[in-house]
């Protein structure tokens, strides 16, 4: 890859496939429920926030902050994202609790007066040319004590998926990006990696959950069993913060506390 993906070509299709879908609705309530947690942490369910959106999509999750009071700073390198998500937040009346900034992520620092509360960089990564820099860039966005809500690609969860499709040689040749899936991201992230960086630029990890550890590995074949899908929302939420079942997620959200700064 030689350039950050902007998603101008096919906002429209991007937000049909991704958010218009069950898939959609497990990654909302799975990071919903951590987010509900990291709130709390920082008494988010007390007093209002200042929050950063970096390269935020449609703003599905970021809008339902806003509904608790919260501004938030919305920031996407895509002009046709941005403009889609403005159009949902004017629908529902949260565009006073809003801020649109046209940016790549790497540049927010140049749009903010001061530091953020909390940030969310959500499967952005994935689509970066540098994510470790691009994640450091947002993460110094944050004021001490302050937290952090990151979901990534993973790495594992992608040569899983492979596996169970029976793309074995794909897997064996490194798995090279194919160009035909504009919606598969270029790459996976090994969550290891991911994990250092966020400890490395000054947090504590709090929570971690696999997004759709089982759901996109489940066939298609008639007579695979009888359920519906409100039995594999329950599975994944059942299981989805245990390992191993975690670290085979589809997506991995984090969610992290900035360790306060000590006096020298």
């Amino acid at each position: 890859m030689t350039e950050d993906r902007n998603f101008d070509d096919i906002a429209h299709k991007f937000a049909k496939n991704i958010y218009g879908s069950d898939k959609g609705e497990i990654r909302q309530v799975i990071v919903w429920e951590d987010l509900e947690q990291l709130l709390s942490s920082i008494d988010g369910d007390k007093r209002a926030l200042t929050i950063l959106d970096a390269g935020a999509g449609l703003a599905q999750m970021s809008q339902k902050l806003a509904k608790l009071g919260h501004q938030v700073a919305l920031c996407d390198l895509s002009s046709e994202m941005l403009q889609l998500a403005k159009q949902d937040i004017e629908k529902n009346n949260l565009l006073e609790q809003y801020r649109l900034i046209h940016s790549p992520v790497q540049e927010i620092g140049q749009h903010l007066d001061s530091p953020v509360d909390m940030v969310m960089f959500h499967a952005v990564m994935e689509w970066l040319v540098d994510p470790k820099t691009a994640l450091e860039k947002v993460l110094e966005q944050v004021k001490s004590d302050g937290a952090a809500s990151i979901m990534f690609y993973n790495h594992h969860g992608l040569v899983y998926k492979n596996v169970v499709c029976g793309n074995i040689p794909h897997v064996l040749e490194g798995m090279p990006h194919r160009k035909r899936f504009k919606l598969q991201p270029q790459k996976g992230l090994k969550p290891e990696d991911v994990y250092q960086w966020i400890e490395d630029a000054g947090f504590e990890i709090c929570g971690k959950s696999g997004i759709r550890c089982f759901s996109d590995y489940i066939g298609n074949m008639e007579y695979t069993g009888d359920y519906q899908y409100e039995d594999v929302l329950a599975l994944e939420k059942q299981l989805c913060r245990q390992e191993p079942y975690l670290s085979l997620g589809r997506y991995i959200h984090v969610w992290a506390k900035k360790k306060q700064k000590q006096e020298q």
